[in-house]
């Protein structure tokens, strides 16, 4: 079994139409996106009816949940007074550009899915959520304490847990210990971004999970998972934010992706 993982394109229709021509070359079973489809650059609604027109799975990110509901809060981190005039300049653009059908469709995505495997050790559960399963906006970052995943883990019954929201993209195997004293493995993986890199890479991101019968939680490496980074036309990008009402900065963003 193979899948695609990807989110939080931030309405950069370039790096999205440079994803779905680059997954052509890979041969996988399922596809889903963890959410973010709009914010930061100029097209919100190409973004929200290609993901529509493709029939793709996908969950609310905060984003998607605060302009689904025509709210000037994005749920969104601001560390300088910049960075939250800029952001307000972003969702109030986003809100008055979408349109009724694509804001309807953005109202209506669900905060989480999750799908059950059956292994030869028995049930496998993989959870796909934004944030966490606590929070759409929680930042699961790649510091976080074994202990405090485990709790999460433990929360949410999940075997496999994929996020986004960071958008910096990680793996990390997370061992604990089962009622018996057995030593079994936790994944926590973060897709990174298709639309706004923030790991110092300005290549879009998305992540394949590959599994197969032999599955299983007793053993560290029982799935695999690769990066895949792609270029894209960052001009374009940066063309389309600079023409619009959004601020440059955010022009500026995508080319040190930060």
């Amino acid at each position: 079994m193979k899948i695609i993982l990807f989110s939080d394109i931030h309405a950069n229709l370039p790096a999205l139409d440079a994803f779905f021509n680059e997954i052509h070359q890979e041969d996988f079973d399922a596809i889903y996106c963890l959410g973010d489809l709009v914010g930061y650059a100029p097209w919100p609604n190409e973004v929200v009816q290609i993901i529509r027109e493709k029939k793709i799975p996908c969950i609310a990110g905060n984003y998607d949940f605060g302009v689904g509901r025509n709210s000037n809060d994005c749920g969104c981190a601001y560390r300088t007074e910049e960075e939250k005039e800029n952001g307000e300049q972003s969702i109030s653009y986003t809100n008055k550009t979408i349109k009724e059908k694509e804001r309807r469709f953005l109202r209506q995505l669900p905060t989480h899915i999750t799908l059950d495997f059956e292994t030869k050790d028995g049930p496998m559960k993989l959870m796909l959520v934004h944030g966490s399963p606590r929070k759409i906006n929680e930042y699961l970052f790649e510091d976080r304490s074994e202990l405090s995943l485990n709790r999460i883990f433990e929360q949410c019954g999940a075997d496999i847990l994929c996020f986004g929201h960071t958008h910096v993209p990680y793996h990390r195997i997370i061992p604990w210990e089962d009622s018996n004293g057995k030593i079994k493995y936790r994944h926590a993986i973060n897709t990174g971004s298709v639309g706004k890199p923030k790991d110092g890479n300005p290549k879009g991101c998305y992540v394949t999970i590959e599994w197969n019968e032999s599955v299983s939680t007793r053993f560290e490496e029982s799935i695999k998972v690769q990066f895949q980074r792609f270029n894209y036309d960052l001009n374009l990008a940066i063309q389309g934010i600079e023409q619009s009402e959004l601020p440059n900065v955010f022009a500026e963003k995508l080319i040190n992706a930060f």
